[in-house]
This record gives structure tokens, sequence and C-alpha cells, in this order.
């Protein structure tokens, strides 16, 4: 049973009655009774809600800020016409507009409501009960119930880092175009042929095709294709620092998407792994027709995990992954005491077989914090920031000297960084 406001209202004009009327306690009761029956006729008349039959169709995914639905479809199973309002639950960060939806429904037929969704964080959004109010003819009372109606909602990252494909795609034609070249050397494979001209190398000459032809022939080569990138995610306490507005794990998610896009557009292939103390998400084999949408729904329901990364386990499953030589990518923060004692001891593994990239989310913040210097606070703020600068840079030379390179940027700027850096690599024949 519930009771409404305009049974509140009906309670209220009794000091009018009692006051004008009947100003004893015999008023006061002969009142009460009159709203209690006005209740308790609202709720023997209001349609039984357990008449109700509620479904929910839901999108399966949806990207991050972009809007969708949830669709009721109620069925009133019961004779009555059922009067009231009906509200589907969803969590705040699911970003429903209008949850609450007048209803009147005829017994035996159905109708269907929406509530609009436009969630403002990404993983899984998971529905609450569906709240079915029946009122009676009054208004002043009726009849309530819950309803289990599952659904899940699958946000998606953004990957607004989108727009910057389609110029590192012309810069990996370009570095294509340009690049063939008569000197072999490692990180290249065959070309073509075509003929000599003055200036030529005569190391490249191919004496079969000139015999053949009888006109000099030289090779021509160009970075080698088909070549191995395996993302490495770190999903530990010090990706769940937020930078602006999101956590730095989301920046690292937009520049693996990026990387992924276009290293697979370049004929290489791609592989993620997401861990810290576990292997949380894995993508291994895709085809680049289904690269993009498997990373997404595997890294949609990620979030940090409050506890150190096991770098130790990353390098034994880059390790057991990779046979030859590759491009690894170590997505994770560049904080001191962390990339210390868990990455620097065991990075040498993989800087020995592998040409191993090193990227990481800087925080703006900090960069304003040591400019800002005019008062006395802001003098400590920026000597913090200053040594907080001094040991990434630090971190960043150890980093280098064991044979990694680093890409330390904003959230905003990682992405093309890593992609401009990927490019770098490759048109220097070193993938």
């Amino acid at each position: 049973m519930v009771v409404t406001g305009r049974a509140a209202l009906l309670a209220a004009l009794g000091v009018l009655w009692v006051g004008l009327v009947q100003p004893d306690w015999d008023g006061v009761l002969v009142w009460l009774a009159v709203v209690v029956a006005a209740v308790t006729v609202d709720v023997v008349l209001a349609a039984s809600p357990r008449d109700l039959t509620v479904t929910r169709e839901t999108a399966a995914s949806v990207r991050l800020g972009e809007p969708t639905t949830s669709v009721l479809t109620l069925t009133n199973r019961g004779r009555r016409r059922l009067r009231g309002r009906v509200r589907d639950a969803w969590p705040p960060s699911a970003g429903a507009d209008q949850d609450r939806h007048a209803l009147s429904l005829p017994g035996g037929e159905r109708r269907r409501v929406s509530t609009a969704l436009q969630p403002t964080r990404r993983g899984d959004r998971v529905a609450d009960r569906v709240t079915v109010r029946s009122l009676g003819p009054l208004g002043v009372g009726g009849r309530q119930r819950s309803l289990e109606v599952p659904g899940r909602l699958r946000v998606l990252p953004p990957f607004a880092s989108r727009r910057h494909l389609p110029s590192r795609l012309a810069r990996l034609r370009e570095i294509d175009g340009r690049s063939a070249t008569n000197i072999r050397g490692q990180g290249t494979e065959f070309d073509s042929l075509r003929d000599y001209v003055e200036g030529d190398d005569v190391r490249s000459i191919d004496w079969r095709a000139t015999a053949r032809r009888r006109q000099v022939v030289v090779r021509t080569w160009r970075p080698e294709r088909d070549r191995h990138v395996l993302i490495v995610l770190d999903t530990s306490r010090t990706s769940a620092g937020r930078v602006g507005d999101a956590p730095r794990l989301d920046a690292a998610m937009e520049a693996a998407l990026l990387l992924a896009a276009l290293a697979s557009r370049a004929g290489d292939r791609v592989d993620l792994v997401a861990l810290d103390r576990r292997v949380r998400a894995r993508v291994e084999g895709a085809s680049p027709a289904t690269l993009l949408s498997s990373l997404v729904t595997a890294l949609a329901p990620l979030e940090a995990e409050l506890v150190e990364c096991d770098w130790a386990l990353a390098v034994r499953t880059v390790l057991g992954r990779l046979s030859h030589r590759a491009l690894v990518v170590l997505l994770t923060p560049l904080e001191a005491a962390a990339v210390e004692e868990g990455l620097l001891p065991v990075l040498g593994q993989l800087t020995r077989r592998h040409q191993v990239v090193v990227a990481s989310v800087a925080d703006p913040e900090v960069e304003a914090l040591r400019r800002k210097r005019d008062t006395v606070e802001e003098v400590y703020d920026a000597a913090a920031a200053e040594r907080g600068a001094l040991e990434r840079d630090r971190v960043e030379r150890l980093l280098t000297r064991l044979g990694a390179d680093v890409v330390d940027a904003p959230p905003d700027d990682l992405a093309p960084r890593l992609a401009d850096r990927y490019l770098a690599l490759k048109a220097a024949g070193r993938l």
C-alpha cells in the first residue's frame, strides 16, 4: 500500500474542518476516519500490480557519450485499468534523463515506455528494479510493487582519438611510398625490381633478373610488414589516479585503440593483454576486420584494481606469447616507486629480445603548478611539482638506459604521440 501527497493534502484540510465545523477531539477523529476511508477505498479499487508483466529491451552496447534508450513493455493481464506511474531505475552513471512515466493501461492491453539514457561512465551499467505504483480513482492511495527486470548496458570506450587516424594513415602511406630503398637492412623486406639508374648501389643489382631482361635491374626494399605488436595495459592502482575528469586507464585505452587501428592498417598483427596481479583481459589472433570490436568489448568492463602490478607476470606473459622479435608497448604510469620496484628489475628481459615502448599519461596540472609562483602557497606547490617532474625524468632516463623508448604525454596527446612513435620506428626499420 502507498499513500500519495493528496492524502497529506486531505489530512491538512482537516484543520479547516476542525477549526470551523467541529473544534474538538471528535472532529479530529471524524476527519481521520474520512482520510483512512478514502485511502482504503483507493487501495481496494486500484488495479493490482501483480497482474502486470514487464519486459525490457536495451541495446547491447553503446559508446560512452552516445544516447540510447531502455524500452519497457508492460502488459496488463488483469481486468481493471491500471492508472499510476512506473519507474525504470538505472544507476546515475547511466544518465537516465526521465525514469518516471505516467501510465494508464486498460486490462488485456500493453504499453511501451522509453527511458532515454546517455551514459557518463565506461563499463557495464546494470538496471535496478522496475517499480509500478497503481493508484485508485481518488488518487490518495494505491498499491506498489517492485519487479526484477534484468537489464545490462555495456558502455564502450569512446575512441575519441580516432580523429587522429586519417592523418596518421596518410603519413603511413608516405612512409611506404618513399621508404623503398636499394639497401637491405634490419626490419625491411623485398618490395620490387626496377631499372638501374646512375647512383644506385651496385650491391643492390639482381644479377638473375639482369640476365633475363638483358638490362641492369636492382632490388628495392621497404619496411617489413606483418610484424607483431603486443600492447600490455596496466590496470593496477597507479592507473586509477584521475587526470582531469577521467582515470589514467581511460587515456591509456584511447592510446591502445589508436595504435591498434593504425598498426592493423599497416599490415601488422596486434594483440592486447590487460593485467595487474592477474590477467584481466586478453585479445589474441583477431583479424583486422574484427580487431577494434574485439578490443573495445574486452576493454569496456575493465576498472583499475587497487593492487600493485605484477611485472614479473607481465614479462612471463609477453615472453610466452612472442617467439620472434616484436614491438611491445607497455601502457603504465611513470610513478617512480612503482616503476623502480616492479618494472625496472625485469625490463631487461624484454628489451634484449623485443623493441619496447613505455607510454605514460602525464598530468597537465603538475606543469601548471610548476609555473605558478605568485604566493607562498604556490611556491610550495611549485616545489612539490618540480620534485615530481624530476622524479619522472629520472625514471625516464633509467628506462631509456635499459633500451626502452618512452612516451610521456598528457591524456589528449598520448594517443597521437604513441602513434607517431610507432610510425617513426617503422620508418627507421626498427620493428
